[in-house]
């Protein structure tokens, strides 16, 4: 499927809005925190100048899977260790591991279910995390009512990740073509629901 203009254009103000969030968004906060939310729109940056560059082509390439899952599990990791101090090396364990495992199933290139049954807790849990604690924390009050967008972000990035990951372990939730038709408005949606909720929330 060929990328149209619009596509193009829709990558382009996504991969300036992650770069903006990247050198303004996460001032203020603690090291890790600061690491991981640069390390999630820095691939999201750098996905998207790909997209942009050598069009949809660039989703068959074996690393996809293995980077797609960095984003949530990045974004994942600076919301716990920001907001939940009491789980931050568990979930910092988590985070290894998962990555690991993710890394492991695909280059292994292992037959069965064990690389998808990975795949999918693996992005399940990061995006879990991504959608419910934001909402939680605007819903107790400490953080503001806009901060719930994250959480809207984090189930796009759900559905963006999974939609993929599945796509290319030969196991798609859509169709390849209806997948690259949503995916750089779905991005854009994504990125503008991350930025807005990081910046008023």
């Amino acid at each position: 499927m060929q990328m149209t203009p619009l596509d193009r254009i829709l990558l382009l103000i996504t991969g300036i809005l992650a770069a903006y969030q990247v050198a303004v968004g996460i001032e203020g906060l603690a090291t890790l925190p600061i690491i991981a939310y640069s390390i999630a729109f820095g691939v999201l940056l750098v996905a998207g100048l790909l997209l942009i560059i050598l069009g949809f082509d660039v989703l068959d390439a074996p690393i996809v899977v293995i980077v797609s899952t960095i984003i949530p599990l990045s974004l994942s990791l600076g919301l716990i260790w920001q907001h939940f101090a009491s789980v931050r090396i568990a979930y910092l364990v988590f985070t290894i591991i998962g990555f690991l495992a993710v890394v492991v199933t695909r280059a292994s290139r292992l037959q069965g279910e064990l690389p998808t049954i990975t795949l999918a807790f693996v992005h399940g849990m990061a995006g879990i995390t991504i959608f419910l604690l934001p909402i939680i924390l605007a819903v107790q009050g400490k953080m503001g009512p806009v901060f719930s967008l994250v959480g809207v972000g984090g189930a796009l990035i759900g559905i963006g990740g999974l939609s993929l990951s599945f796509l290319k372990v030969g196991r798609p939730i859509l169709s390849r073509a209806t997948i690259l038709k949503i995916l750089p408005g779905l991005l854009l949606m994504m990125t503008i629901c991350f930025v807005i909720g990081f910046e008023f929330g």
